[in-house]
């Protein structure tokens, strides 16, 4: 068991197809693990064994592209037949017919789901807690968080529970997490991965993503995900060439733009110094590394309200007939939004479109921007947010993740990458923006980041 916790998902992957192991082995495995470790962290909230063993033994496994590996689903995700709440207490009995197309798509290409990985209230905020489930901890030190939304996932990857997990992220909730956890999350291009979506279909902000422990993991993952749907208006084929492919044949980059606070932001100093140490990784594979950003100053405003609109849109009437089950942060983000004005609205959408025009200037000269992921390392789970760094004092709940969400606002692929750890080994990522629709290359030259950094992902037992 612990020999099959410890290979990444690529070489459990292999194992697989060679006809070494069985996809029985990795789902005992799975459920080995989170009987051990999940006590201490509460990451994998919902299990689902006998579906997860019947799907285990479906004839043809073996020709797929997953072989039958387990996957965590975040509890956002619909799983047919098996309870998904979106850690809300206006869901908490609710056991959809048909799952997330997304989860489909995984499943048909050979993922397993095991269960369903915690995070907060319809994934708002970056500190995963609700009132179903309770909180979850970071494995690195269980009286912190451990980000948000896609909390459950980043622990049960930290931890070994699962080789693979997906993820959602709006403003950094496949990031955050990643960074707190020392795991990998990406943030693939709008219509990457085909998703359901009953009140937003047109949305281009909140985006479904893979998660694990590499980079080259993240790709295979993201090839079981990606691809064109009838369902989804805005989902795109697959590329000709597969994103591991593209991770495997790799691109060293050129001009990289280092910016830790994106030019305006304020953040913890110990994450700054981890982040500058991190970014001589590329000027040692030749590349020039230069102080630099698109200017990113006016993104809080133009997510604030356009995030307030998907709250309003997906949940008016969550507020109208359930108001005393929601968490007063969601709550505010509802009320937010049905107190815009057309006015606000359009000039939201003209900032963010002189905002990609600046953008895509920018990476007409480099090949990628490196800044943190997060402005604090993990912060005690009890916090609901981060209210203060050097001095500033941020609005509301969302208010401290602007070092994500500026990037959501330009629609170029993302990812975060584990870059170090504080004197307390607190774990870093570093986030690494690519160019506006080039995933594979960002993949690519993430991994190639990966392998220099010498960071180690094996699995670890929660610290207390």
């Amino acid at each position: 068991m612990t020999d099959l916790i410890s290979m990444t998902a690529v070489e459990a992957v292999d194992s697989l197809h060679k006809g070494d192991t069985k996809p029985e082995d990795f789902v005992d495995a799975a459920y080995d693990r989170i009987s051990k470790v999940d006590g201490p962290v509460n990451a994998m909230v919902t299990l689902c064994p006998e579906r997860a063993r019947a799907a285990a033994k479906k004839p043809g496994l073996k020709d797929t592209l997953l072989g039958g590996l387990p996957v965590a689903v975040k509890d956002l995700n619909d799983v047919e037949g098996v309870r998904t709440t979106y850690g809300s207490p206006i869901f908490a009995d609710h056991v959809p017919a048909r799952s997330d197309i997304m989860v489909e798509t995984v499943e048909a290409r050979g993922g397993i789901t095991i269960g369903k990985s915690n995070t907060p209230e319809f994934g708002a905020g970056a500190n995963t807690f609700n009132e179903v489930f309770g909180k979850t901890r970071n494995p690195w030190n269980t009286a912190l968080t451990c980000g948000g939304s896609s909390g459950g996932s980043a622990v049960a990857l930290a931890t070994g529970m699962t080789w693979l997990a997906t993820g959602s992220d709006l403003g950094g909730s496949l990031r955050t997490p990643a960074s707190f956890c020392n795991v990998v999350g990406f943030r693939p291009s709008p219509g990457t991965v085909a998703r359901s979506s009953s009140s937003m279909p047109y949305d281009n902000l909140s985006v479904q993503g893979p998660m694990a422990r590499t980079v080259e993991d993240v790709a295979l993952f993201l090839d079981s995900m990606a691809g064109v749907h009838i369902e989804d208006p805005i989902s795109r084929p697959s590329p000709a060439k597969s994103y591991l492919d593209q991770v495997r044949n790799p691109k060293a980059p050129k001009r990289v733009a280092l910016s830790p606070n994106l030019g305006f932001l304020q953040v913890d100093p110990r994450v700054t110094e981890i982040i500058k140490g991190a970014a001589g990784t590329f000027e040692a594979m030749g590349a020039t590394v230069e102080e630099a950003c698109p200017d990113l100053t006016d993104t809080p405003d133009i997510f604030q309200t356009m995030r307030a609109l998907i709250f309003v849109t997906g949940h008016a009437l969550d507020l109208e007939n359930h108001r005393d089950k929601l968490k007063p942060d969601v709550i505010w983000n509802i009320e937010k939004g049905m107190g815009l004005n057309a006015d606000e609205i359009g000039k939201a959408e003209r900032a963010r479109a002189a905002l990609y025009a600046r953008v895509a200037s920018f990476f007409g000269e480099y090949d990628l921007l490196a800044c943190a992921t997060a402005i604090v390392p993990p912060f005690d789970v009890d916090q609901r947010y981060v209210e203060e760094v050097n001095g500033h004092r941020f609005d509301n709940y969302i208010d401290w993740l602007a070092m994500s969400y500026a990037i959501t606002c330009t629609s170029c692929p993302t990812i975060s990458v584990p870059c170090g750890f504080t004197e307390n080994g607190l774990p870093v990522g570093i986030q690494l923006v690519g160019k506006p629709r080039g995933d594979g290359e960002l993949l690519a030259m993430a991994h190639l980041f990966q392998q220099a950094s010498g960071i180690s992902t094996q699995p670890i037992e929660p610290k207390g």
